[in-house]
């Protein structure tokens, strides 16, 4: 069929007179009319009726345009909204407004074949949009530009009249899930007055379309599914859908404690679950509902990432065999930007996980808050539109309906492979909790909701109309679920009183263990074999001579090669290229996500090439050998929390595959805080859930300004806790390298914060030997090696790149009664490694912790507490509410005045820290033109002289 969007509210008047100019000369219209004009005048000759021998063109024209408008606005006319009247659209979808009349109803029109019904009279016509467009069951879908995905919609729609027709046990079928959900419910409302469980009364007919999903996408060759979801309703999704048993739930309600001590647990509505359920047509299909916080929408991009996860590693590449489902609430689908994030992730390549199911429960409310003030938008789904997803909106009352809809969009999603909504209109019967009163805020609504039936008892009542139940049926089936709910209770009041949070992914993460405070005391060894080093490095710089690539990147490649090859050396670049070399050689996967990651925001990394004058890439690290495992890089959209979220989703399911995302600088990763609070660092105590993603974050003090200095170190280590996650802050090439390779060398899985670089990928002396990633591992902390112990009286620990402006002022001075001593792993605290350097220096008398951050920002508050027993000295910019200057000549002053006040000791009355610039000896002349500059009068009481080196 094909696509009329064209005609939409075109005056038939304007229609007439385009018809009229193709009689005389077809050429002289646009394409999409001409072929209109074609296939009217066709029908005209092939389909002639007796019944309207002298009707006029142009009334087939105003019929055409009706049923557009209805294809095209009749969702706003439905009968979807169980407990509301639907607000006033105009122009409504009266004949007037089409310049019909009811007159015109028993005139037959040809325009019936276009809506497959062929010849009909105007009422046919009528009957048959108000039925397929207006009824329960609404659909938002001709803004959808391609004509392929349109017509298969139209079709579906058209030739069923969006209307189910299914058989007496199917009907019974959908009653016994309403009848489980309803139950359900009541039961804990009666057992367990006033506690919270945010309940899905109102909105049951989310469990027959969960169903739904399971057995129509196992016909369709669906093996698993993945769901994200809110707290409401997740208690019913776990029993009558994942099948939890009920004892354990209720067991959850009479508050035990955990076996594992170890763990802090969650409140009972956001935990995980996963399982495999036999469908009615004997398929195994295995469910996941992956733990989410209280932070709406935050699951949503985690989900996508475990589904894309086992597409890849499980499914080889075959989309069609798992999909994700995502359920939302109709306040937060329309107000959480993160859904916007994740459904830009539809089509990109290194993200699409073949299409989302996207249920929203719409409520209608907020937590007290009407949709009125919720959103701008007509729909809470209209954030659809962005990606051209269809949306099906349907009454929550009208169970058979809501299946439909599920079927449709199953198949939709298959074979299309793209997102669709299905926006179930219903209600909540309590406020936002059990204890909350909703008749505070919204009084008219809750009246109504107050004396409106359970979709249960309204499909009850229609199946037993229809007779296909009786009353007395559905007493019994009734009386045996509950006395099954009884006994459950009594099972779990019977139990021991400690229970247990099983991991949502426990198959995954089998022979992985959970880590010891042991397993930190020292690393494990992650050298690499020269000859494997050499090896890779020749894969990966020399390249193809059948492609053509640009100029500079052959010089890169062959100063790279040259580097390793000739020189024995690598830099920051070559050493992180080297370690995914070797774990692919080894059988292990690599994946890099981010922004610009495959140059390197920085331009220093060049893991994909391109080809000159061609669209075509090449990736150096996937030609190292015929046997080696995948490296997996992809540029990401302009987004942190959903591709943060995302890659921790993936790396929940790939505990060995080396996972990773890099933000384009540090402190951009704030925007993507709730996956770091939520999820990263409290999953495994909250929902016993491990987790190995490395996160790169570029820091540095260089004179880039408030939003390009810090990735905001203090607070990753308010995080820290328990062996939670490692936070590390590198300063050579080679550390860099063996941490990387850490992370896969052990029996326990840890996510991993670090760091990293900025001017220091370029810088000359961070550079490491070939020797030191051919031996031994990662360094936890590194002492100074170019002094004698016995002449050390202070020693200065650092973290990071102001290790280099203090080495090179060290050798500037040839302090050497100064020890530069590298933090490299700031979590776990290397604890017992430190007090063994401070041990081996017998003759200090000033022990310092420099940094470059702000006083009130930095390690500096987790080293003072970690080594409370020391008296450091703190050597810091003064602390502030921003993280650095915007000037960069101020940045070199305070720059400059971290590293004096190191190797120098200040004589004047004022204050030590309170002192701002750096003032030693002949400095302040060669500062005045930059502190005028910057409208600092050198007569400023803070600003003085009066200093003499350390002795």
């Amino acid at each position: 069929m094909d696509n009329f969007d064209f005609l939409n509210n075109t005056d038939p008047a304007v229609i007439e007179a385009l018809y009229n100019q193709f009689k005389s000369d077809p050429s002289s219209v646009e394409e999409g009319w001409r072929k209109f004009f074609e296939g009217f005048d066709f029908a005209l000759k092939t389909y002639p009726t007796k019944s309207s021998p002298g009707l006029e063109t142009s009334d087939e024209f105003k019929v055409i345009n009706m049923i557009n408008d209805y294809r095209r606005r009749g969702h706003l006319f439905t009968k979807t909204n169980p407990v509301r009247t639907r607000r006033n659209y105009t122009p409504t979808l009266d004949l007037e407004n089409y310049g019909l009349s009811k007159t015109d109803l028993e005139k037959v029109f040809h325009a019936g074949n276009e809506i497959g019904i062929g010849d009909a009279k105007l009422k046919d016509i009528q009957a048959f949009l108000k039925e397929t467009y207006c009824s329960s069951f609404g659909v938002e879908y001709l803004f959808i530009r391609d004509v392929e995905i349109a017509n298969w919609l139209q079709n579906k729609f058209e030739s069923s009249r969006n209307r189910p027709n299914y058989n007496a046990e199917e009907k019974k079928y959908i009653l016994q899930k309403l009848r489980r959900a309803v139950g359900f419910e009541k039961f804990l409302q009666k057992k367990f007055p006033g506690q919270k469980r945010f309940s899905l009364e109102g909105a049951e007919a989310l469990i027959p379309a969960m169903d739904a999903i399971m057995e129509k996408g196992s016909e369709l060759g669906i093996n698993e599914l993945i769901i994200g979801m809110p707290h409401r309703g997740r208690l019913n999704v776990l029993a009558n859908i994942l099948r939890k048993p009920f004892a354990d739930i209720f067991s959850e309600f009479e508050g035990v404690e955990y076996e594992d001590e170890g763990l802090l647990g969650d409140v009972k509505y956001h935990l995980g679950y996963t399982i495999e359920r036999m469908t009615s047509n004997k398929k195994q299909v295995k469910f996941t509902l992956a733990p989410n916080p209280s932070h709406l929408e935050a699951v949503d991009p985690v989900v996508e990432g475990i589904t894309r996860a086992k597409i890849d590693q499980i499914y080889q590449g075959d989309k069609n065999k798992i999909a994700p489902i995502l359920i939302h609430g109709d306040a937060s689908i329309a107000g959480q930007g993160i859904v916007y994030e994740v459904l830009q992730m539809q089509d990109l390549k290194g993200y699409s996980a073949g299409g989302t199911i996207h249920l929203v429960v719409n409520n209608q409310i907020g937590f007290t808050t009407d949709y009125l003030d919720a959103r701008s938008s007509t729909y809470c789904t209209d954030v659809a539109k962005t990606t051209l997803s269809p949306v099906f909106h349907v009454n929550g009352d009208d169970a058979e309906e809501v299946i439909f809809a599920i079927q449709m969009a199953m198949e939709f999603r298959n074979k299309f492979n793209k997102d669709v909504f299905i926006d179930i209109l219903c209600y909540r019967k309590y406020g936002h909790n059990e204890g909350d009163e909703p008749r505070f805020t919204q009084p008219i609504l809750y009246k109504v909701i107050e004396k409106h039936p359970d979709p249960y008892e309204i499909y009850k009542k229609k199946l037993i109309a229809e007779t296909v139940v009786d009353d007395e049926d559905c007493a019994n089936a009734e009386k045996a679920f509950n006395d099954k709910l009884e006994s459950s209770l009594e099972k779990a009041r019977k139990k021991s009183d400690k229970t247990s949070i099983d991991s949502f992914l426990s198959e995954t993460w089998t022979d992985i263990r959970k880590a010891t405070d042991d397993d930190f005391l020292s690393s494990p060894k992650t050298a690499v074999p020269k000859k494997e080093i050499l090896n890779i490095t020749k894969s990966i710089t020399v390249l193809p001579s059948d492609k053509k690539f640009f100029r500079k990147t052959i010089r890169l490649q062959k100063q790279r090669g040259e580097l390793v090859l000739e020189q024995g050396k690598l830099d920051w670049a070559m050493a992180e290229l080297l370690a995914y070399g070797s774990l692919l050689n080894e059988g292990i996967p690599v994946r890099l996500s981010g922004q610009d990651v495959e140059r390197g925001t920085f331009s220093h990394r060049h893991a994909v090439l391109s080809i000159e004058d061609k669209s075509e890439k090449y990736i150096p690290l996937n030609h190292i050998n015929k046997k080696q495992a995948r490296f997996e890089i992809y540029n990401s959209s302009l987004s942190e929390y959903g591709v943060l979220g995302f890659e921790y989703g993936y790396s929940l399911a790939s505990p060995n595959t080396l996972t990773i995302w890099e933000a384009q600088f540090g402190d951009f990763a704030n925007t993507a805080q709730a996956i770091f609070d939520q999820f990263i660092s409290s999953a495994e105590d909250k929902w016993n859930v491990m987790n190995d993603l490395v996160v790169y974050l570029p820091h540095g003090y260089e004179g880039q300004g408030p939003e390009h200095s810090s990735a905001r170190i203090e607070r990753f280590l308010i995080l820290a806790a328990e062996n939670n996650m490692q936070i590390a802050n590198c300063t050579t090439p080679a550390n860099f390298f063996h941490i990387l390779r850490r992370q896969l060398r052990r029996p326990f899985r840890k996510p991993l914060i670090i760091f990293t670089p900025k001017s220091l990928l370029r810088h000359p002396r961070c550079i490491s030997q070939i020797e030191e990633v051919t031996k031994g591992g990662f360094q936890e902390v590194i002492d100074d090696s170019a002094t004698d112990a016995a002449k050390i009286t202070t020693i200065a620990f650092c973290s990071g790149k102001v290790y280099y402006d203090l080495l090179e002022e060290k050798e500037k001075l040839k302090k050497n009664n100064t020890a530069l001593v590298r933090v490299e792993q700031l979590f776990p605290f290397p604890k017992k490694q430190i007090e063994a350097i401070i041990k081996k220096y017998k003759k200090v008398e000033r022990y310092m912790w420099v940094q470059e951050e702000p006083a009130n920002m930095g390690p500096w508050e987790f080293i003072h507490k970690e080594m409370k027993d020391v008296e450091f000295e703190l050597i810091a910019r003064p602390a502030s509410g921003s993280p650095a200057t915007g000037s960069p000549k101020f940045h070199v002053i305070r720059q400059q005045k971290i590293v004096d006040k190191v190797f120098y000791e200040c004589d004047c009355p004022y204050l030590y820290d309170d002192c701002e610039m750096a003032c030693i000896g002949n400095k302040w002349k060669s500062f005045e033109k930059e502190l005028k500059e910057l409208n600092i009068d050198q007569m400023d009481s803070k600003f003085h002289s009066g200093v003499k080196p350390l002795t």
